[in-house]
């Protein structure tokens, strides 16, 4: 009998905790947003590509506030608010906005397993927009400015001995009214433009690691030579420890190599089984931390064996190559917006729908625009196959815009704080994504946006990326530095320069329009380039672009972005509506002529 009426009473509960929460708002949904348990708010383990066994999940219903900027901790708390969905969202159950005028408060307790005890407890932020403050039981334990990187502190001194711990994050975010990268957003959305968002937006998650444990791993590979270069970061080391790591091919050990703490190590991968968006072949890779002889960390990752490159033809025109051989990129712009969760997807396999339609579709490429994504979007796009370009999110201010002209483009002077800002999170952006073999290309600017220093920036990022493509300034200003030019044109693709010592691309082109009632975020302000009034109109354009673009292969260029993956808010020129309910063409007539454009090249 008591243990019913125990059930009964933790059934209530839940029940209670739930019926707490519904999504705000009256906006068009994606299905995945009914499919949220708020006891149980994307579950997946939040960093494939350095896995440990032990972790806990702190997403879920917490406290919030907005007061004024410089205010107190406020006493009492307005409600609540489902983390980790921005608090402009309608799946954070709140959707207000916060403003640069304003901050925002988050609170909520926690407990640390008891079978974690001697343990360091790592408290981990997958991201938050933009700047932050973190308390631990009333002592402040760490600031942290920028929206799109991971970070996280130790916070095991500041534990008590109680079950419960109490964790209090302030957010000031000034979307554009401040110099950070901040992508799309705006405080007066509307066409391109799109609805600010503040906060916590990736997963909260606690980790307990030993006094010496591995901080990082990053991996390099080279086909040439059949090698994987490795660097194990470390945190407590010292001398006499050193690290192991085991290549693994479906279970079976292909290398092993070890060296001391802080070196760098080069291991055999005999005979590689390349990796590409036909045949996305991963291998496992185990990493050990070992400590006056014995085992004090380990974590399990993977890579892939693939080289991205640039070569001159039979003709003298630079392409693309993919493992050594010529491979023209196509692909979608993906700006990675959700109507119901804004910058978060509702659940992990709405994550990846977007990813295996644009595989679908016959793409083998993504221009992630202006916008990272968490760890676990990069995981499948290695695991299903497809190169990724990925954008630096646009920030302070923009110059004038010269995509016509050639390497005379004009530069914006940052502040000195806008520019180590800058530069700072770019390099923390770089460091996050650094191993996923799936990401083929940064773009440190887009149109002008932000655009300072462009050679500078440019060449720094192809030094402290050697292994990677850098497109300087997608769609201009140009300069010439980097590995290739990218053109912009809308709606049809066209080329109006080309440069004969690099690649050349056409970073945006179509944006054909098609409204759908019933799948709209707004009913009175929406637009495309070029507007239809049904599927097979929007399907005939889009094949028609897509041959004119195959003619111009020949001409010079070596890869392309067709704008864009789904309608965003305001814009619906997407090959599916905002809530990916409805394919907008026909799948099979852009498969074909896609298949054709990715194909082009091969021999």
């Amino acid at each position: 009998m008591k243990s019913k009426i125990l059930i009964l009473f933790i059934s209530f509960l839940a029940f209670n905790t739930f019926a707490q929460w519904q999504p705000a708002g009256d906006k068009i949904k994606t299905k995945w947003a009914e499919e949220i348990d708020v006891n149980n708010v994307l579950p997946e383990y939040p960093r494939p590509m350095m896995e440990r066994s032990d972790w806990k999940n702190l997403n879920g219903l917490w406290e919030y506030a907005i007061t004024k900027a410089g205010a107190p901790q406020p006493a009492n708390f307005d409600g609540q608010i489902l983390v980790p969905f921005a608090v402009e969202s309608s799946l954070s159950g709140v959707q207000k906005r916060v403003d640069e005028e304003n901050e925002l408060w988050y609170k909520n307790s926690f407990t640390v397993p008891s079978s974690w005890k001697n343990k360091k407890i790592l408290l981990h932020f997958g991201a938050v927009d933009w700047e932050s403050s973190i308390w631990i039981n009333e002592i402040k334990v760490g600031t942290h400015k920028g929206g799109y990187a991971p970070f996280s502190f130790d916070i095991t001194p500041f534990l008590n001995k109680s079950e419960e711990q109490k964790l209090v994050v302030k957010v000031w975010d000034p979307t554009d009214k401040g110099y950070q990268p901040r992508g799309k957003q705006t405080s007066d959305p509307r066409g391109i433009w799109y609805t600010p968002v503040t906060g916590i937006w990736q997963t909260v998650w606690l980790e307990p690691v030993n006094e010496i444990f591995i901080q990082n791993v990053k991996s390099v590979p080279n086909i040439d030579n059949e090698s994987l270069n490795v660097q194990a970061a470390t945190c407590g080391t010292s001398f006499g420890d050193y690290y192991e790591v085991t290549v693994k091919q479906g279970g079976t050990t292909v290398s092993t190599g070890k060296a001391v703490a802080g070196e760098a190590l080069d291991i055999s991968v005999p005979s590689p089984k390349l990796w590409s968006p036909e045949s996305p072949f991963l291998y496992d890779l185990e990493v050990k931390l070992f400590s006056n002889g014995k085992v004090v960390d380990e974590v399990k990752s993977y890579f892939a064996m693939r080289k991205i490159s640039t070569k001159r033809d039979e003709s003298g025109i630079v392409r693309f190559q993919l493992n050594n051989k010529d491979y023209f990129q196509f692909g979608p712009l993906d700006q990675g917006w959700w109507p119901d969760g804004l910058y978060t997807a509702p659940t992990d396999e709405a994550l990846k729908y977007d990813i295996q339609k644009t595989k679908d579709f016959g793409f083998n490429m993504i221009r992630k625009h202006v916008k990272v994504e968490p760890a676990r979007w990069y995981a499948h796009c290695d695991k299903l196959g497809i190169l990724v370009w990925q954008d630096m999110p646009n920030g302070d201010r923009s110059p004038q815009w010269q995509n016509h002209q050639y390497f005379n483009g004009t530069e914006l002077k940052r502040s000195p704080e806008s520019e180590a800002n800058y530069r700072t999170e770019w390099k923390s952006i770089m460091d996050y994504l650094y191993s996923h073999p799936s990401i083929v290309c940064w773009v440190p600017f887009n149109e002008a946006w932000g655009q300072f220093k462009t050679e500078e920036i440019s060449e720094w990022t192809k030094s402290y990326d050697p292994s990677r493509l850098v497109n300087p300034a997608s769609g201009g200003n140009f300069y010439h530095v980097g590995d290739m030019i990218d053109l912009h044109n809308y709606p049809g693709p066209a080329m109006y320069l080309f440069d004969g010592a690099r690649a050349n691309v056409l970073g945006e082109y179509g944006g054909i329009g098609l409204a759908l009632e019933g799948h709209l975020w707004a009913t009175d302000r929406n637009w495309g380039y070029v507007q239809f009034k049904n599927s097979k109109q929007v399907t005939d354009q889009y094949v028609e672009y897509a041959e004119q673009l195959l003619k111009m292969i020949k001409s010079g260029f070596t890869g392309a972005v067709y704008t864009q993956t789904t309608d965003v808010e305001g814009e619906v020129n997407g090959l599916m509506t905002y809530d990916r309910k409805v394919i907008k063409m026909d799948e099979e007539r852009v498969r074909e002529i896609n298949q054709k454009i990715c194909n082009s090249l091969r021999k």
